[in-house]
């Protein structure tokens, strides 16, 4: 793979990084639910902690996440299919992790996996806490885990 930048998000990010998350074929068939809808907002951009990885060549989106900082949890993190496989989801949550304690974030990162994501990360580090439980549109518990800080 070509070089890899992280960045913060822009305002002007916002519609390719909401065509990112309704792209993104792990959420197709009866994962659906958690994504019918969902979109990322300028509004939103300036409100959270959020991170694209591009190529670095030609600013091509690989993937993103958002953190929200209080209480601290990844809100959301995606990875584009053309992206798979290419260390790309690993980059994001060491840099997630770095960012976190570098703006004060102390405890531990919430995350509610979405559960087929429950294996990598626990692979990048975070340890199973509990089960969320399902809520109307999502109709699944969905494994809840902790990045320790």
């Amino acid at each position: 793979m070509t070089e890899m930048l992280i960045k913060p998000a822009a305002a002007s990010d916002a519609e390719r990084l909401t065509a990112l998350i309704q792209d993104c074929s792990a959420y197709r068939g009866s994962y659906a639910p958690m994504i019918a809808g969902l979109g990322v907002t300028p509004e939103y951009l300036a409100g959270h902690e959020v991170h694209l990885a591009v190529r670095a060549a030609d600013d091509h989106l690989l993937g993103f996440y958002a953190l929200i900082t209080d209480p601290a949890e990844l809100d959301l993190m995606f990875v584009a299919d053309d992206a798979q496989g290419l260390g790309v989801g690993r980059r994001l949550i060491t840099h997630l992790l770095d960012r976190a304690r570098a703006i004060g974030v102390t405890g531990g990162i919430r995350v509610i996996s979405h559960p087929p994501a429950e294996a990598f990360y626990r692979r990048m580090g975070a340890e199973r806490v509990g089960t969320f439980p399902a809520r109307p549109p999502i109709g699944w518990d969905r494994p809840e885990l902790r990045f320790a800080l």
